[in-house]
């Protein structure tokens, strides 16, 4: 046993692999999954560590993928790019930024891996753009036996669309070919408003803004809408000094030092929600569309996020609403809301459904484990699917209800991986 450790960002999840490598092509890694096959070892390849579950964990052989970080091509004609699967998202929207074009849609955070953030099945919020996934035109994967293949709608079609949200299970991913579009500005109107008049105005607010989300401040009745729309500008970008204040100061400096009080002092969580979500002010910028999209994230917690049918939005956040005030839970993070329209992905929690984005966050630390338990009852009752990279305990039997193409990824995963050489636990729970 190797003393090289590895760990989630969050510190959910560890590992201590036979051995570590840090291929610096694609030749390599087929090396190393070879080598991995002739030893009877498994293989993981990590990303940044951003998932809260254990999908990147191994006992095997850990690939990191620091030097697999550049971007391959760029195709104006055919509105494609191509990435090295360890870009980081920052890195990847600056590229595209200095060739004039952009991702159609992001998450929230972009410091993950490119291929990370595509195979746990990463997503923002948006109308009629969908998750990172949904961009996604092919990949070239390292399969078990060390090939090297490329796989589309035209070519390998199936593995294509089990392996695009594939968690690692299909293939160690080396390269993603996303569908980019030209550069573009967005203005990005935030408004505090309460909770109850934003459950009245779903309809509205999601069908008259391109990219619309809300952050609830449990045990309050307030809310922060954000509201991001594709505009032909001018650019106004917030000031070095309000930028600085809001999303560096407040956001993380301050709102760390809040948690770790109220982590210890659990009690004083309603009152502190209830100043902070007081202290919110309306703002409004414009700015590229990557900068509006991403913000930094410097405090750590933990997440459970599940991704529900649309049309019961309301209903599952007052729900959970009860549920936190009934228990006597205390959360000093809001819970996030987010939208995706219907996408084709086999694995993605959005397959075939117009979906809302539940997201449940718990300071790093404090006890979580009832809270999200309770709560996660909620959102499965009305067929939730669990965001594979955060915290939930589904099981293969579980999701085989909510996810119609479970049995065919799995099918798919019996001809490229019968042995299961990238296989861990966590694979074992969720795809069987």
């Amino acid at each position: 046993m190797t003393d090289v450790l590895w760990q989630t960002w969050s510190g959910t999840h560890r590992a201590h692999p036979r051995r570590t490598a840090s291929p610096n092509d694609t030749a390599e890694v087929a090396a190393q999954v070879a080598a991995a096959a002739e030893d009877g070892l498994r293989v993981r390849m990590v990303g940044s560590g951003h998932s809260f579950t254990d999908v990147a964990v191994t006992d095997g052989v850990l690939l990191s993928p620091t030097s697999l970080a550049r971007l391959r091509s760029v195709d104006h004609e055919a509105g494609t790019a191509t990435v090295d699967a360890g870009m980081a998202l920052c890195d990847f929207n600056e590229e595209l930024a200095r060739h004039g074009l952009a991702l159609a849609n992001m998450g929230d955070i972009a410091v993950q891996t490119v291929a990370g953030a595509v195979q746990t099945g990463t997503h923002g919020t948006g109308r009629d753009a969908g998750g990172l996934a949904s961009q996604v035109v092919g990949l070239e994967m390292v399969t078990a036996d060390g090939s090297v293949v490329q796989c589309s709608a035209e070519e390998d079609p199936d593995l294509f669309n089990a392996a695009r949200v594939g968690l690692g299970a299909f293939g160690v991913v080396t390269a993603l070919t996303f569908a980019v579009r030209p550069a573009f500005l967005l203005h990005a109107r935030e408004e505090p408003m309460p909770l109850e008049e934003v459950l009245e105005r779903l309809p509205e607010m999601r069908s008259s803004n391109d990219h619309f989300e809300f952050f609830w401040f449990p045990h309050t009745g307030n809310t922060n809408t954000k509201r991001n729309n594709v505009t032909d500008g001018p650019a106004r970008p917030l000031s070095a000094f309000k930028a600085w204040l809001d999303d560096d100061l407040l956001s993380n400096r301050v709102f760390e030092g809040v948690n770790r009080v109220c982590r210890r002092f659990p009690a004083l969580v309603p009152a502190v929600n209830h100043v902070s979500s007081r202290a919110l002010s309306a703002r409004s910028y414009t700015d590229a569309s990557h900068r509006v999209f991403a913000s930094v994230r410097d405090v750590r917690f933990v997440e459970m996020e599940y991704a529900v049918p649309a049309e019961h939005t309301a209903e599952v956040l007052r729900e959970i609403r009860s549920v936190v005030e009934r228990r006597g839970y205390r959360l000093s993070f809001p819970v996030e809301v987010r939208f995706a329209p219907a996408d084709d992905v086999w694995l993605s929690t959005a397959y075939q459904r117009e979906t809302a984005y539940i997201a449940v966050h718990m300071y790093q630390g404090a006890p979580y484990e009832e809270c999200f338990a309770d709560l996660e009852s909620v959102l499965v009752s009305v067929g939730g699917r669990p965001h594979w990279g955060k915290l939930h305990t589904r099981t293969h039997t579980d999701l085989e209800k909510v996810c119609p193409q479970l049995g065919a990824a799995g099918a798919v995963r019996d001809r490229v991986d019968p042995e299961r050489r990238f296989a861990n636990a966590y694979l074992d729970r969720v795809l069987g």
